[in-house]
C-alpha cells in the first residue's frame, strides 16, 4: 500500500492533499475496535478541510470508544489516473489502510453537482455504488448534509440518509451498528431497527409511484418507516458536542482558520435561502461558550485567524461583549477576528474596527437584488439607504473597497431589477466620492452575480428556474450594465445552475441519469475545467427523462413533491403562504419582531427561538 501510494505520489501536483500526517490527526490503536468510520467529502481536500461540519463530527466520533473515524476525499484527475494505474484503492488518510478496512462509509452532501463524485469515490473504494447491491451488513453507506432536504435524486446510492443535525443521530446509528455486528444482525433487520433513531431515512422503505405526466402519484412507506421523516436537532448548542482541536492542514485550503460557530438558524426568512429554513429553529450559544471554544482551538491549533461564523454573524445578540472578550485575547497573540456575513441594516463601524485590529480585511454585502420591489418579493428586508449608509461610514473610516453579490433570474424579475444592479454600484461610487476619507486610493467594487436556483423546502420550491436562453439574455444585458470603470464582476455559468436546479427539484429516477453520466466520464462537476454539459445532456437521452421537467415547471398547489415525506421542521403550508407573499410583493418581518408560526418550534420541544 505504502509502496503503491509512493508511486502515484511522485507523479501528481499537491502531493500534500494525499498524505495524512497532520497536526492534530486521530491515531487509534486498531485492536479492540468495533467499527471503522469512513468520514467521505466528495471534493478536493482544501475543499473538505474546509467545512466546520465534518470537523465537528470527525471529533465526534473519534471521542467514541472502540469507534475510529478517518478522512477520506475525492482525488484530483491526475491522482486518480495514478491510482487506477498501480492499482490503489481509496484509503483511509489517517491509517493509510484500504476502503476494505472500514465498515461504514458516510458522505457530506453539500452541493447537488457532488453526486458524481460520490459515486466515483465508491468506485475506487471497490465497494458497489448501488445500495441492491450491497447485500450484507458491511459496508454500509449513508449521507448527510443540506442536499438531504432533497435527497430523491441519490437514493439508490444510500443505505441510510440522516436528515438533520449529525452530531445527534450519528453516534447513535453508529452505536446501533456496532451493537447489530455484535448480534449478527443482517442488514434489512438492522434497517429496521435504525428507524428507531430520530432523523433516519431508509429510502429502500418507501415506494414512489408515477402519474402518467411524470408526477408524482403517491409516496408510500413501508417496512414500519414513518409517513415523514422528522429532522434531528442539537436543542442546547451550549451543552452539544464541540472540538477542542483541528486538523492542521499541511497545504493551502479555502478556509485555513479556526471556526467557533456562533449560532443556528436565522431569523431573516429570505425566500430563496434553504439554510435559513432548514437549519431553524434559532440555537445561539452564550458568549462565554463561544470565547471559551475559540480560546481553545487558538491554543491548539496555532491558527492567527478565528472565524465567527454563522448565516448572519452580526444577528448574534451578544456579539459587542463577544468581541471585546476575544479581542483582549487576540490582539496580543497577533490573532485576527473574521466576522463573515454581515448585513448592511445593522453594520457596526466600531465594530469593526475593533475585531480587524490584527489585519483589516475588506467589506462584503448581498443586496441580492437590484430594486426594492424585488427584494421584498424574495423578503431581503434590506434598503439600498442601508447599504449606502453602511458604505459611507466605512469609506469615511479609511476602506475603499467592497463586495456587493446578487442574484439573477429571481421569481418576477424584469430588466428594470437586473438595471437597479447597476445602478446600486454607481450610487456606492457615488457614496464613495462623497465621504471617502481617502479618495485618492479610489475604490475598488468586486460584483457576483449568481442565477437563482429554486431549492426544496423554501417558499420558492413551487417556482420553476429562468430558462437557459433567458439568463443569456439577463447575462449579456447585465455585462452591459456593469461595464463601470473599477468594477469588476463575474457570472455564475448558466449550464451548471440549471443542471444544480434538475437536482435540487428532481425525484428517484435521476439515479440513473447519474449514473449514466458518472459511467460517461462525468466527475468533479462543480469544477468548471471538468463540467461537461454535453455528456449530461446525453444521459438524460439515454435514460429517457427530460431535465426541463425538473428545472422549469411549476409545480401546483395541491402536488406531492419528491421531498414531502422529509419534515424540515417548517410546515408546507407556512412555505406556501410565504411564496403566496412573494407574488404579491409583501415582506414578511424577521423573527425579531415575533414568533411567524413557521412549526420549526415542534422540533425543540416549544422552547422560544434565540433572537
Amino acid at each position: 500500500m505504502d509502496y503503491k501510494l509512493k508511486q502515484c505520489l511522485d507523479n501528481v501536483r499537491k502531493p500534500a492533499r494525499y498524505t495524512g500526517g497532520e497536526y492534530n490527526q486521530v491515531i487509534k490503536d486498531k485492536a479492540g475496535l468495533e467499527c471503522r468510520f469512513a468520514l467521505c467529502f466528495p471534493e478536493l481536500y482544501e475543499i473538505a478541510m474546509s467545512h466546520l461540519g465534518s470537523k465537528i463530527l470527525y471529533g465526534r466520533l473519534n471521542a467514541m470508544d472502540k469507534v475510529w473515524c478517518e478522512r477520506m476525499h475525492a482525488p484530483a484527475p491526475d491522482m486518480e489516473r495514478e491510482m487506477r494505474r498501480v492499482g490503489l484503492p481509496l484509503y483511509g488518510l489517517e491509517s493509510k489502510d484500504p476502503a476494505s478496512a472500514f465498515d461504514i462509509f458516510g458522505f457530506s452532501l453539500q452541493y447537488e453537482l457532488n453526486y458524481t463524485t460520490v459515486l466515483n469515490m465508491l468506485d475506487l473504494a471497490g465497494v458497489p455504488q448501488f445500495s441492491k447491491d450491497r447485500h450484507s451488513l458491511s459496508p454500509l453507506v449513508i449521507a448527510g448534509g443540506p442536499c438531504v432536504y432533497n435527497v430523491e435524486p441519490v437514493v439508490d446510492f444510500f443505505d441510510i440518509i440522516l436528515v438533520g443535525e449529525g452530531e445527534e443521530n450519528l453516534p447513535a446509528l453508529v452505536e446501533l451498528y456496532m451493537e447489530a455486528k455484535r448480534q449478527n444482525m443482517d442488514k434489512q433487520s438492522f434497517l429496521e431497527k435504525a428507524l428507531e433513531i430520530e432523523g433516519v431515512y431508509v429510502p429502500s422503505f418507501y415506494q414512489v409511484d408515477y402519474k402518467e405526466d411524470g408526477i408524482i402519484a403517491a409516496i408510500t412507506p413501508t417496512h414500519g418507516a414513518p409517513a415523514q421523516v422528522k429532522k434531528a436537532i442539537v436543542r442546547d448548542l451550549d451543552k452539544a458536542y464541540y472540538p477542542e482541536s483541528f486538523i492542521v492542514p499541511s497545504t493551502d485550503v479555502v478556509f485555513d482558520r479556526a471556526m467557533v460557530e456562533l449560532f443556528r438558524g436565522c431569523r431573516r426568512g429570505c425566500r430563496f435561502c434553504q439554510a435559513g429554513y432548514t437549519y431553524r429553529p434559532i440555537r445561539a450559544k452564550s458568549a462565554e461558550t463561544l470565547a471559551s471554544q475559540a480560546k481553545r482551538l487558538i491554543e491548539t491549533t496555532g491558527y492567527e485567524e478565528v472565524s465567527l461564523t454563522s448565516l448572519s454573524s452580526s444577528d448574534y445578540p451578544q456579539l459587542e461583549s463577544l468581541c471585546d472578550a476575544l479581542v483582549d485575547y487576540c490582539e496580543p497573540r497577533h490573532v485576527n477576528l473574521a466576522l463573515p456575513s454581515l448585513r448592511a441594516d445593522n453594520f457596526n463601524l466600531d465594530l469593526m474596527e475593533n475585531i480587524q485590529k490584527v489585519r483589516k480585511s475588506g467589506l462584503t454585502f448581498a443586496p441580492e437584488a437590484g430594486t426594492q420591489r424585488l427584494r421584498d418579493v424574495i423578503n431581503k428586508n434590506l434598503y439600498e439607504e442601508d447599504l449606502l449608509n453602511a458604505c459611507s461610514i466605512a469609506f469615511g473610516a479609511g476602506y475603499n473597497s467592497v463586495k456587493l453579490y446578487f442574484m439573477m433570474g429571481l421569481p418576477t424579475e424584469t430588466e428594470e431589477d437586473l438595471a437597479g444592479i447597476g445602478s446600486i454600484v454607481r450610487h456606492v461610487i457615488q457614496t464613495f466620492r462623497q465621504t471617502a476619507k481617502n479618495k485618492a486610493r479610489g475604490i475598488k467594487i468586486n460584483v457576483g452575480v449568481s442565477t437563482f436556483v429554486p431549492k426544496a423546502q423554501t417558499p420558492f420550491q413551487w417556482v420553476g428556474q429562468a430558462t437557459q436562453q433567458q439568463v443569456k439574455e439577463r447575462q449579456e444585458f447585465l455585462r452591459e450594465q456593469l461595464k463601470i470603470k473599477n468594477v469588476s464582476f463575474s457570472l455564475h455559468k448558466r449550464e451548471s445552475s440549471y443542471l444544480e436546479a434538475v437536482f435540487a427539484r428532481g425525484d428517484r429516477r435521476l439515479s440513473a441519469v447519474i449514473y449514466e453520466a458518472w459511467k460517461n466520464g462525468c466527475n468533479l462537476d462543480a469544477w468548471d475545467e471538468y463540467f461537461s454539459f454535453d455528456t449530461w445532456m446525453k444521459a438524460f437521452e439515454t435514460c429517457g427523462l427530460d431535465p426541463d421537467f425538473y428545472a422549469y415547471r411549476s409545480p401546483a398547489k395541491e402536488e406531492i413533491l419528491p421531498w414531502d415525506h422529509i419534515f424540515s421542521g417548517v410546515m408546507k403550508e407556512y412555505l406556501w403562504s410565504e411564496y403566496q407573499q412573494a407574488l404579491q410583493g409583501v415582506a414578511t418581518p424577521d423573527c425579531a419582531h415575533g414568533c411567524r408560526n413557521c412549526g420549526a418550534l415542534t422540533l425543540s420541544g416549544g422552547r422560544p427561538c434565540d433572537v
